[in-house]
């Protein structure tokens, strides 16, 4: 064994590190080229002229529906298709600003005027619960929860609660907000939905309960990939747990857009695939259809990708027993929530 580590350089403990280093490798070419062909805006393209017309053509008029990180990109056009068929959209913005300066365009270009700017930072669960107990005390239905808001910030950084920015918004944001919207999720079953914007990234990592990336060196992607991986386990166990209460859950994967916060956070790959990149609105697409259709058509826990459900896991990738850590994860962040030092 000695006479080997030497002959080929490689101390004896990476030997034993190999097989992990070449299943991260085969997950991220097998992501790249599969997002390459899928993901991009040629993608959209090819998989649309299988949609049907007719499916976004419902009307919602009377439905409430509330998207976080709403301003721009894909929550933008998101309130944009769901004002446009009728619906009252409440926009939950972080900056007051932007979401006014959003909510007075949708208006104009939707002409619907039950818009409604509702400001909370996602990385903060006491801004969560504060929003949210005010907003159910207006006693308001909520037919359709959209959790769009998302965050890949490069570097550690920390919120003022002690969390990693990242999965501050991403996991535990998008986790309080579901939970502490369920009583009103209940009052507009059995046809309420809660419909979560994932990523494709997902695909190169399996479910850790590391949620705040502590046990190596910090990398923002990989935290951002695995806080989506998250969200999809997390939208299988809200489907089993709240299956007899009316409530349906569904994640999906926008594809490859070209919206502000990849141009912000992932400036290289936005340059490298201009011209390449899906709009907003095709980005978009899926959520809305995911609102419009009947629940009959879908199936609450599945992960969904231009009009039609997808697999959670990428063939060898060896990523899908993972999701039986959902269960610790579940009660960690539950105990975030209601803990008293947050």
């Amino acid at each position: 064994m000695i006479s080997v580590t030497l002959r080929f350089h490689i101390p004896i403990v990476s030997i034993f590190y190999l097989p992990m280093f070449l299943l991260k490798t085969w997950r991220s070419t097998a992501f790249g080229v599969y997002g390459y062909l899928n993901f991009t805006k040629s993608g959209f393209l090819e998989h649309s002229k299988n949609f049907k017309p007719e499916d976004m053509q419902i009307r919602i008029e009377g439905k409430n529906c509330m998207v976080t990180g709403a301003n721009s990109g894909i929550g933008y056009a998101t309130v944009e298709g769901l004002a446009s068929r009728g619906a009252n959209v409440y926009m939950v913005c972080r900056n007051k600003e932007r979401g006014e300066a959003a909510l007075s365009e949708i208006r104009t270009t939707t002409g619907n005027q039950n818009v409604h700017l509702e400001v909370c930072d996602l990385s903060s669960v006491s801004e969560i619960k504060s929003f949210t107990s005010r907003f159910v005390s207006k006693d308001v239905p909520v037919h359709v929860l959209i959790n769009n808001a998302g965050l890949l910030e490069n570097e550690r950084v920390s919120t003022s609660e002690g969390l990693e920015l990242n999965f501050a918004v991403n996991v535990l944001g998008t986790y309080a907000m579901t939970e502490l919207m369920v009583p009103l999720l209940e009052k507009a079953a059995p046809n309420a939905r809660v419909i979560t914007v994932s990523s494709g990234g997902m695909y190169t990592t399996p479910l850790t309960t590391d949620l705040q990336f502590s046990d190596e060196k910090f990398n923002g992607v990989e935290q951002y990939a695995r806080n989506k991986r998250v969200q999809v386990a997390l939208t299988e166990k809200w489907a089993e747990m709240y299956k007899d209460r009316g409530i349906s859950f569904y994640s999906m994967h926008p594809g490859w857009a070209e919206t502000p916060g990849v141009a912000k956070s992932l400036p290289s790959f936005n340059k490298s695939l201009s011209g390449k990149l899906r709009t907003s609105e095709e980005g978009a697409d899926t959520v809305i259809w995911l609102a419009l259709q009947p629940k009959e058509k879908l199936v609450s826990g599945a992960f969904y990708f231009d009009r039609a459900e997808a697999p959670k896991h990428m063939k060898f990738a060896a990523t899908g027993g993972s999701h039986k850590l959902i269960d610790s994860i579940v009660s960690n962040l539950h105990s975030m929530l209601v803990s008293s030092k947050i």
